[in-house]
């Protein structure tokens, strides 16, 4: 896996500017030609060939315009718009209220057939009770300088986590051990919180494993990311939110998700080391 998820942003608009390149070269001109033909600077041309600057819509169209190729304009706008949507800053996400961007994933969840979830911080949203996804988010919104509706919006993260009790879905939930004993609120909350994840590896429908802190690495840690059906990925950064659709790197993502589970405990012994966390906080 790449040493940054957000690489999977940057890989995504150098292809796009591949293919510009690959325009100019095909049509015989240079950058100072394409510039001329459309009336900027020929260092715009360079900063669009070496994805220093991200392309309008209108760029493209001037661009594929100057080489004669106007059949692939509609393909590079769509192109140009998923690379854009890949890494999109918590703040852009949360301007709009921590509430309504847990309501907006609900579609998503209701379509997931598949969630493989993979944790090392916080508990998986899925599984987070209203208390713990309260405290959380009160954090969540003091860090980042947000209106603090924390308490509508693990109301709505709650609400939204009901899709575990209903058929037709599937949990492959994986914890670092550390993720069982970070704090967020108080002692009774996280012990409210570790109960309910003892009772939730009863359901049928999720299988929840826990990385041992003494586990013999052969799978270094990852970004906390949750994987939909085969379809998408969501890496969490401190930041921003990248999503990944490209199929190879969904492909390396179950890999790695596989490799983790691997170095995880089941079971017994993973319910022995919840329980472990909660007899700490006595």
């Amino acid at each position: 896996m790449s040493t940054s998820p957000s690489s999977s942003a940057h890989a995504a608009r150098q292809a796009l500017a591949g293919r510009l390149r690959e325009l100019r070269l095909d049509a015989g001109l240079s950058g100072r030609d394409i510039a001329a033909a459309c009336g900027w600077h020929p260092a715009k041309s360079s900063r669009l060939e070496n994805a220093k600057t991200s392309p309008t819509d209108d760029d493209l169209r001037a661009w594929c315009r100057a080489c004669g190729a106007e059949d692939q304009v509609a393909d590079l706008i769509a192109t140009s718009r998923t690379v854009e949507s890949m890494y999109v800053q918590w703040r852009r996400l949360q301007r709009t209220g921590l509430r309504r961007l847990q309501e907006s994933y609900l579609p998503l969840y209701e379509r997931t057939r598949r969630f493989r979830v993979y944790s090392t911080r916080v508990m998986p949203g899925v599984l987070q009770t209203e208390d713990y996804a309260r405290s959380l988010l009160s954090v969540i919104a003091g860090f980042r300088g947000l209106p603090d509706d924390a308490a509508a919006a693990a109301r709505a993260r709650a609400a939204r986590s009901q899709i575990i009790y209903r058929a037709g879905h599937e949990f492959a939930l994986l914890l670092e051990e550390d993720v069982l004993y970070y704090r967020y609120g108080d002692t009774s909350v996280l012990a409210e919180q570790l109960d309910h994840l003892l009772a939730a590896m009863r359901l049928p429908n999720v299988s929840l494993g826990v990385i041992p802190r003494t586990a013999l690495r052969t799978m270094w840690g990852q970004e906390t990311f949750t994987m939909f059906d085969d379809q998408r990925v969501h890496v969490e950064l401190l930041t921003a939110k990248v999503t990944v659709t490209q199929p190879s790197e969904l492909q390396t993502y179950a890999r790695a998700f596989a490799a983790l589970g691997a170095l995880a405990v089941y079971g017994r012994p993973a319910r022995d080391l919840i329980a472990a966390a909660i007899h700490s906080l006595r």
